[in-house]
């Protein structure tokens, strides 16, 4: 049911959609006032019209739905990149998840819908703006109680004493392979997200000291074409979602 104070993802005929707090209140849309007071103690799926007589349905909104409109500083780890680290290191309900390079915070939420209830991502950002905009989007989500976040430097050193795994979004992972050894479970996967293939080749070139602890990584760009379909055709999009960033995987021994 939708609770009073909840957020709602309203869809329009369109298809446009808007994320809003359920209140006694009107919000104003292109298409129409609506009273959003009028879906309290209603079901998802609930359909209401604006005061022109145009219909929205009233979802309830997913982690995806949340990071497409939720604010923004820097640059996100994009969904098709968030869902690949998930998958490829296992990262399961239960787990401990130390990330690093929060940002706005997009990665945080998937690795902590991803932990669920049951589990915790611990994330450090260095730095205090975007650690102010990845809180209250963590907030947003709902996932305050699951995530504990940091405004300090994971080059630094970590504190925790014991991770399911290690997930980074910083140019510089490397300087984190001497505090991962120590921390990390053996099994745990250690995985970098850089934008560069420098990058990429100054990290392999420092894991050289600490190979003995790792199996052999493996090293992934994913890109993704939707296709474009219609009654006599179906065909590639001209364009599409190609490089944002190399993903190197590492499981320790």
């Amino acid at each position: 049911m939708i609770e009073r104070g909840g957020r709602v993802l309203l869809v329009d005929r369109r298809g446009k959609r808007y994320l809003v707090k359920v209140e006694e209140r009107e919000f104003h849309t292109d298409l129409g006032i609506l009273n959003l007071g009028e879906l309290i103690g209603k079901p998802y799926g609930t359909r209401i019209e604006s005061h022109k007589g145009e219909t929205f349905v009233a979802l309830k909104p997913d982690v995806k739905d949340i990071i497409a409109k939720m604010k923004r500083g820097p640059q996100i780890v994009h969904p098709k990149d968030a869902g690949v680290i998930i998958a490829y290191a296992g990262i399961s309900p239960g787990d401990t998840v130390i990330e690093a390079g929060a940002g706005s915070g997009a990665l945080t939420i998937f690795l902590a819908n991803a932990v669920g209830p049951t589990g915790k991502v611990v994330s450090y950002e260095v730095r205090e703006d975007f650690y102010e905009i990845a809180k209250k989007n963590i907030e947003l989500a709902g996932f305050s109680d699951r995530v504990i976040l940091k405004n300090k430097s994971i080059y630094d050193g970590i504190d925790e004493e014991r991770a399911d795994h290690i997930v980074l979004d910083l140019p510089q992972p490397e300087n984190v392979l001497p505090h991962a050894v120590d921390v990390l479970r053996p099994g745990g996967y250690f995985v970098a997200y850089t934008p560069c293939m420098n990058q990429v080749h100054r990290f392999f070139r420092a894991l050289e000291e600490y190979r003995e602890h790792f199996m052999k990584p493996k090293v992934v760009e994913v890109l993704v074409r939707e296709q474009e379909v219609k009654r006599d055709c179906m065909r590639p999009k001209t364009t599409m979602l190609a490089h944002t960033g190399y993903i190197t995987f590492l499981r320790k021994l």
